[in-house]
């Protein structure tokens, strides 16, 4: 009965200052907001970025650092120093133990998108998320040489349909003279939205590739020639080099063996990485940008307190005759911290309630928005676990922040006894 009577007479207080109070609970809903928009960004990038290729074992470049390797062939970002040959890759897949190579060709683009040269067995073995194989929302995978299947957000971005016709450029796209004007392609397929960088990729067969680049050199065509047609029958679509590539073993116990194996290949330098351990090398690289948004988050947690204690503190003076009216019917001091510590756990509550729901109504609306505008899938779900705990932080520091005006108040009860001073 007698904490049912404090927290009415909590609630009433504090409803009789709910103008003032009501900035202290927005400051609070607002770092409740911030910390779990942090917590399930961070939690969520960390998903997508680790979920970018899985079901792949191995994934062999030229000799490079392990970050630069995954950064170019699964993530394209940067360029690759060297490329290997493709026979080096043939060689490999017909070892016994492994199952299948898909071989990656960049290093062109389309209006700022990446061209990825690989084969049919792209479609057939690459994996992302848990296992989950790529899909066409539309259309067919390529067949002939200039047909190009294109990733959701290149075709939301640009607007292209099936059937559109695409100019692809030489490099990144700096050089606009570089354009493959002579031999554009078409779209004959659109992929599913993955929230990987699968999305943001132009895709074509590695013939396609090679019919590129004929009778170019150092990055520039040789001649001016514009009609390419009637040389494809002359050469060899074949081709020489390619990037990289992704490999699946039949056994993952065969991981390391076929590593060192492809470390000490004798034809030409190659380094193969597994893309688990290349992920978290990577990952742990860029966690202080993380943290630093955690902290941020952290210090706007923190103002938000000190506002709460700023506030209780300031409305003690005032509050010091109706503290004393408390004291003359039979509230003795103790009563008094219960009753301070209980108001600021209701305003920590109402704060930590409404930012919560604020963050679920936000997720709700913009979480498309991401995905499309950003590749970025943020789930839906319930509350993780340190999600759960943050909430509980905010409750349980807006309570203690609130012990500080509350032993302020049990001091002034002990002091002014009936008769505040001022009063």
């Amino acid at each position: 009965m007698m904490w049912r009577n404090l927290c009415l007479l909590a609630w009433r207080s504090a409803w009789f200052r709910k103008f003032g109070l009501a900035w202290v609970v927005l400051s609070i809903a607002l770092s409740s907001f911030l910390l779990l928009t942090v917590e399930r960004i961070r939690h969520d990038v960390r998903h997508n970025f680790s979920s970018a290729v899985s079901g792949t074992d191995l994934i062999v470049g030229a000799r490079t650092g392990s970050a630069q390797l995954l950064l170019y062939s699964v993530f394209r970002i940067g360029q690759a120093t060297h490329h290997i040959r493709y026979s080096s890759l043939q060689k490999l897949e017909q070892d016994s133990r492994v199952a299948w190579v898909v071989p990656l060709s960049l290093g062109d683009s389309h209006r700022g998108f990446p061209v990825v040269g690989t084969s049919a067995a792209y479609f057939d073995h690459f994996r992302y998320g848990d296992q989950r194989a790529l899909v066409l929302a539309q259309g067919r995978r390529f067949e002939q040489t200039f047909e190009a299947v294109i990733g959701a957000q290149v075709a939301k971005a640009l607007g292209y349909h099936l059937g559109q016709s695409m100019i692809l450029r030489h490099g990144a796209g700096e050089i606009e003279s570089n354009d493959h004007a002579d031999q554009p392609f078409t779209v004959v397929g659109i992929l599913e939205n993955t929230g990987t960088p699968v999305d943001r990729s132009v895709h074509i067969s590695l013939a396609g590739m090679e019919a590129l680049h004929l009778e170019w050199w150092a990055g520039a065509p040789m001649g001016g020639l514009k009609n390419a047609g009637p040389r494809m029958s002359d050469h060899s679509l074949t081709p020489r080099f390619v990037t990289a590539a992704l490999v699946g073993l039949k056994s993952r116990s065969a991981v390391f063996s076929v590593q060192r194996q492809i470390s000490n290949f004798e034809a030409e330098p190659l380094l193969a990485i597994l893309p688990g351990v290349a992920l978290d090398e990577l990952w742990t690289g860029i966690e202080m940008i993380e943290n630093a948004l955690f902290l941020m988050s952290g210090l706007v947690a923190l103002v938000s307190l000190a506002g709460l204690i700023a506030v209780v503190l300031t409305a003690l003076e005032p509050r010091r005759r109706e503290l004393a009216v408390l004291r003359s019917i039979g509230a003795g001091p103790v009563r008094i911290l219960a009753l301070l510590g209980l108001e600021g756990f209701l305003l920590s509550s109402c704060g930590a309630l409404w930012g919560l729901l604020t963050w679920v109504v936000a997720l709700w609306l913009v979480a498309p928005w991401v995905q499309a505008h950003y590749g970025l899938s943020l789930t839906m779900g319930a509350l993780t676990d340190h999600e759960a705990l943050l909430v509980v932080g905010v409750l349980c520091a807006g309570t203690v922040a609130s012990l500080l005006p509350a032993w302020r108040a049990y001091h002034l009860a002990l002091i002014d006894g009936l008769s505040p001073r001022g009063g």
